[in-house]
């Protein structure tokens, strides 16, 4: 390099770190935009595809599946690896979306299975052998957590670290292919994360990139998502997709819709309020909230959002009076963690609310802060990567964030929480 090259560089470096300061981020060379990836099915017309698995009650497990061409819904289950044991049947749908025509989706409920155990299982016809492990009945239990995943290099990378994790269960909090109406895309994704979603339970929730609405050609919103991605809805009561709960080793789950009705008289916050009633924290001491679109944010991209702001308005004091742990967020594609708090202001017996849009969607990063820092904002930094969130206990959990710093998964972030359930002033 020539010495006006390197003046040049010079130059450019320090506007990036006034950049950086500027914007109330951490010092941190910011990783550029990679490739857009095509995941192409390259099997037969009948062999199963875009595999993945979903938890049902405390001990069975939704098995999802696309084929080309009709196929039997049916899995084949065992300890064995051979899967020769029961088979069980399910249903199958598809899909219209203005010229494209779905695959063959395939649903299928398997159970009652034992907790923290290994399955091995074959789809319809197929004699390929894939394999689950169910996730614990007890204590300790290890989420990965990731928001706006998308398919790019950097999702791969993403999800490479996740897979190296040994995480029990994903929870991702919307904005899953960013297909954003090119449906083929949708088919992309689910053979891209078919790796893992079929060996672990991934719980999701819907984002803006999930709607999929266009005036007069199509009014239907949410038709890829509901259709592909079924959720155990019906057994938290729900009525929508959009919103459910489940309990899974101690931990109660909370995923709502931030692009569904959300106010007081909406069938949504009528269903939390009723299941927020029927928590029991001595059955499950640990209570997460998932949503797509961030209540607390000091990010400059998705400010004044009504997703945000009026849900927030509407929602946090029963988040608050049920004394929820932590609640997750996407949409902003940054990392930021805040203190426990409410009605923007710290309270120690608040939640923690976690911005974890930072899954490597191809938009990029939003590395622009707010300056000066809130005070409630412990830590904020816009680069791309997972978070692990690890319940040892009843009492204790420990969340880390890994930032995805050139393929390698680096803590920039750790901290550990205490169950609301166990603080004596916050009690319920």
């Amino acid at each position: 390099m020539d010495r006006e090259a390197q003046r040049i560089m010079n130059v450019l470096f320090v506007i990036v770190i006034i950049g950086l300061w500027a914007g109330g981020g951490h010092a941190y060379n910011r990783p550029p935009p990679r490739q857009t990836l095509f995941t192409p099915h390259a099997d037969s017309d009948t062999s199963p595809q875009q595999v993945h698995i979903s938890a049902v009650g405390k001990d069975k497990m939704r098995i999802s599946w696309i084929t080309d061409t009709p196929t039997p819904a049916t899995v084949h289950y065992a300890a064995s690896p051979d899967a020769n044991g029961p088979s069980t049947t399910g249903t199958t749908s598809s899909y219209r979306y203005l010229l494209y025509k779905s695959g063959q989706i395939h649903d299928v409920i398997v159970g009652p299975l034992k907790p923290n155990a290994l399955y091995y299982y074959r789809l319809g016809d197929s004699s390929q052998v894939y394999n689950f492990t169910t996730p614990p009945s007890q204590f300790p239990i290890k989420f990965a957590v990731v928001g706006d995943l998308g398919q790019t290099e950097w999702t791969k990378t993403t999800l490479q670290h996740i897979a190296n994790s040994n995480y029990d269960m994903m929870l991702l909090p919307g904005d899953l292919s960013y297909a954003d109406y090119i449906q083929s895309r949708w088919d992309s994704f689910g053979r891209l994360v078919d790796p893992l979603a079929s060996q672990r339970p991934w719980m999701v929730t819907q984002g803006n990139h999930e709607i999929e609405k266009i005036p007069i050609l199509h009014r239907k919103p949410f038709t890829a998502y509901n259709a592909r991605w079924r959720m155990p809805f019906e057994e938290s009561g729900s009525d929508s997709n959009l919103y459910y709960s489940f309990e899974v080793a101690g931990v109660h789950v909370i995923m709502l819709g931030s692009y569904t009705g959300f106010h007081s008289d909406s069938a949504q916050y009528k269903w939390l309020a009723g299941d927020l009633q029927k928590v029991d924290r001595n059955k499950t001491p640990w209570l997460l909230v998932l949503l797509h679109a961030p209540w607390y944010n000091s990010n400059t991209a998705h400010q004044n959002e009504p997703e945000s702001y009026d849900m927030k308005a509407s929602m946090e004091d029963l988040l608050y009076q049920a004394r929820v742990d932590v609640v997750f967020a996407g949409h902003v594609h940054a990392y930021e963690r805040f203190t426990r708090v409410y009605k923007d202001k710290a309270d120690n017996c608040g939640s923690v609310y976690i911005t974890i849009g930072d899954g490597g969607n191809r938009e990029g990063l939003a590395s622009k802060y707010i300056d000066p820092k809130p005070e409630i904002s412990v830590f904020r930094e816009a680069s791309f990567g997972h978070g692990i969130l690890d319940v040892v206990n009843a009492t204790h959990a420990q969340w880390t964030w890994h930032r995805n710093d050139d393929d390698e998964a680096v803590v920039a972030d750790s901290v550990w929480f205490n169950s609301l359930s166990t603080v004596p002033n916050c009690k319920v």
